[in-house]
């Protein structure tokens, strides 16, 4: 592909920096600066991995995974949603996943301890759960929001603030989980993965890339569960003072 050719790609760019325009949906600049972003951090992390991969050095996968994690928690910290103390708890809970991620999928020998396998794996796993941790906190924002005369009201009962908000954190938790759980029903008839039929163009055997996809497909469910359940148990206390008192800040 020549770079005249990926240039007429903007055409679509155009098209929707264009629409937010006359729809007055104040995105263009967003727009413009991802484009700008993605050409310039995926040139960087080209050069980048051909270095790891080629050094095969586990000091440089492990920098590489922890550079991820500290991207991702900042993307998702820089958005309001009037939790305290939520950088740590993000950290916690992308290091969480990574973790028992890894374990499984090295420790049962489903990929090898390689870094062009630990890579490309921790990069959509971590990117997975970067999306459901913002989905998340942005449903429990809303629903704490609308329904905090429902939680005073439990608490004035004489409730404790875990069964507070336990209704409200279940439909944060559920709302979170629904995109993942849609795309893995559809995957192969809506969408055709990159993974999958990358590695079929390049020549790979279809039934190999068919099951490196499949690992990633139950990888994906089970992240976002799995960042769900922790980044919600982590979060629910701090939403609450040490008198039990609902402190939340709305923003």
């Amino acid at each position: 592909m020549s770079l005249f050719t990926l240039s007429l790609a903007l055409v679509f760019v155009g098209l929707a920096i264009l629409l937010s325009s006359g729809l007055k949906l104040g995105l263009e600049k967003d727009m413009v600066i991802a484009v700008v972003r993605s050409a310039v951090q995926l040139l960087v992390i080209g050069y980048v991995l051909t270095f790891v991969f080629s050094s095969n050095s586990p000091f440089f996968t492990i920098v590489m995974v922890v550079l991820m994690i500290a991207v991702a928690a900042q993307n998702i910290v820089k958005r309001k949603y009037g939790f305290p103390k939520l950088g740590w708890r993000v950290v916690v809970t992308l290091f969480a996943i990574e973790a028992v991620s890894m374990l499984f999928l090295i420790g049962l020998n489903i990929i090898p301890p390689a870094p062009r396998y630990i890579i490309p794996f921790s990069g959509m796993i971590i990117g997975s759960s970067m999306i459901i941790a913002s989905l998340l906190l942005n449903r429990l924002n809303a629903e704490i929001i609308s329904r905090k005369a429902e939680i005073n009201v439990v608490l004035s009962l004489g409730g404790t603030p875990k069964q507070a908000v336990h209704m409200i954190l279940k439909d944060a938790v559920r709302a979170s989980m629904i995109p993942s759980i849609d795309s893995a029903k559809t995957i192969g008839l809506v969408q055709l993965p990159g993974m999958m039929t990358g590695q079929i163009i390049a020549g790979a055997d279809p039934v190999q890339a068919v099951r490196f996809q499949l690992i990633i497909v139950f990888s994906s469910l089970a992240t976002a569960a799995l960042t769900s359940i922790i980044l919600g148990s982590l979060i629910y206390p701090a939403l609450f003072n040490k008198h039990q008192q609902l402190s939340f800040k709305e923003y």
